[in-house]
């Protein structure tokens, strides 16, 4: 069975809202669109590109399947035409309640059950990329629907903004699989696999 990856992107505050650019996702008059990009250095394109490795499948919410349908086809030939060429050749699957236009080769609209659909795309890939998603990770973390988290820890407070953590978090243990990654602005790659059972509770003053 294959395994479902999310790769977040995040400030100290954990806004994951439109981190590449200012037109991403201006909902409710968000200010702050674009705010990874000062930050971005090739220590963290390295890692990046690293972490897509094996990568066969993506699966989308509605707002950035279209993001990267109006962008990834044109790239190929550019600085990320690796990424690119990769992403414009895998399948991918969009989870939305409506009827989006699915221009982008190899796409696939989702059925309402998402848990069944993931369990499928499960049986069909290897590894499955969620990028961004805001809204689509939610679900995902509420119904346990991850194996794991890679979470990008920008080095900025924000105040405002779409939350990772908003609203579908539930009790979980993590492990973390590798040592942390910093790059030289600043910025901290965490890695995380989604552990058995739920967080324990205990007294420190009891500690041997």
């Amino acid at each position: 069975m294959g395994t479902i990856h999310i790769d977040l992107f995040a400030t100290l505050d954990l806004v994951g809202q439109a981190p590449g650019g200012p037109d991403e996702d201006p909902e409710g008059g968000f200010p702050f669109g674009g705010w990874q990009a000062p930050l971005f250095d090739d220590a963290g394109g390295e890692q990046v590109g690293a972490g897509m490795r094996g990568l066969d499948a993506l699966l989308l919410g509605r707002k950035t399947y279209d993001i990267f349908a109006g962008y990834w086809p044109q790239q190929e030939d550019g600085i990320d035409g690796g990424i690119a060429t990769l992403f414009n050749s895998v399948p991918k699957y969009v989870a939305s309640r409506g009827k989006p236009d699915l221009t982008w080769a190899g796409s696939t609209l989702l059925g309402p059950d998402l848990v069944t659909a993931v369990d499928e795309i499960r049986d069909r890939h290897e590894k499955i990329h969620v990028i961004g998603s805001l809204d689509l990770v939610q679900t995902l973390l509420r119904e346990r629907l991850f194996d794991r988290l890679n979470l990008w820890l920008h080095p900025l407070v924000l105040g405002t903004g779409k939350k990772v953590f908003d609203g579908g978090a539930v009790p979980a243990n993590l492990t973390l699989v590798e040592p942390p990654f910093t790059t030289p602005k600043g910025s901290v790659l965490l890695r995380y696999a989604l552990a058995e059972g739920t967080p324990a509770t205990g007294d420190m003053t009891t500690r041997s």
